[in-house]
């Protein structure tokens, strides 16, 4: 479980967001939705301690994280930033292993069980097939699955994710969430993503959070969050909410030059 109760984060002692209240729990996947500069990716650095926790506590299994090490804080949660910096000369295989490195103690090698981890999070992915290409070779769809094959090689109770699917077509969005929503299944993990696509937020995530002018919009389940009248209220954009044709999800269609209804 990971829960912010009245949280305020920020850089330089300035709030980015303020007074955030909301929790996500095993086998759930909650969405950070807003505009750009609403703060979706800040609370997500601020849930590991990258960002300034201000005010308000932000708990993992019930454990204050500002009294958990960071080794030990990187075995309960992982990260997938939006734009990773991977060196382009390592092999696919090499940078999954380095998710082993907060198991790993002062001048400890990888071992047996190490390797076997990183593969087994890499059939997991199906990042197996490139294991020994160089990073530098690989497709942005490869490198994104990639990065979350070294999260899972943490072997974390939870995965927080920025942006996935940005810069990605959207076969490779599809398979990247298809992927995540199988992982939060199957490993009972707890999964918190900032997208900004309000309509695959609303097909993968189980509740949202919605962010605006530095707090809180709303939050609750898609159907719940993704109205006309929030989505103009917070985006400025008018559109059109329809039931999915086979999920009966909310839909969000635009319409170019048009006034929506």
């Amino acid at each position: 479980m990971i829960k912010l109760d009245g949280v305020s984060v920020g850089y330089n002692q300035k709030a980015v967001v303020q007074n955030v209240n909301l929790e996500a729990g095993p086998g759930q996947m909650l969405a950070l939705v807003g505009p750009n500069g609403s703060g979706k990716s800040t609370l997500i650095k601020a849930m590991t301690k990258v960002a300034d926790l201000l005010s308000g506590r932000i708990s993992v299994d019930d454990r204050d994280i500002t009294t958990i090490r960071p080794n030990e804080l990187a075995r309960l949660v992982a990260t997938v930033p939006q734009t990773p910096v991977l060196p382009g000369t390592f092999t696919a295989f090499e940078m999954v292993l380095m998710g082993r490195t907060p198991h790993l103690g002062l001048l400890r090698y990888e071992g047996g069980q190490d390797v076997a981890t990183a593969w087994q999070a890499m059939e997991a992915t199906r990042t197996d097939s490139f294991a020994q290409r160089r990073v530098s070779e690989l497709s942005g769809g490869e490198k994104q699955r990639l990065v979350i094959a070294r999260a899972l090689t943490q072997q974390p109770r939870a995965i927080l994710l920025d942006e996935p699917t940005a810069n990605l077509d959207i076969n490779h969005q599809v398979g990247i969430l298809n992927l995540v929503k199988s992982l939060c299944s199957q490993h009972s993990l707890t999964v918190i993503v900032a997208l900004h696509d309000l309509n695959l937020a609303a097909q993968y995530c189980d509740r949202m959070v919605m962010l605006n002018g530095g707090g809180v919009y709303a939050k609750g389940t898609p159907s719940d969050i993704l109205t006309a009248a929030n989505i103009k209220d917070v985006y400025g954009a008018e559109v059109c909410v329809y039931p999915h044709p086979v999920n009966r999800l909310p839909t969000t269609i635009i319409t170019a030059g048009g006034n929506g209804s």
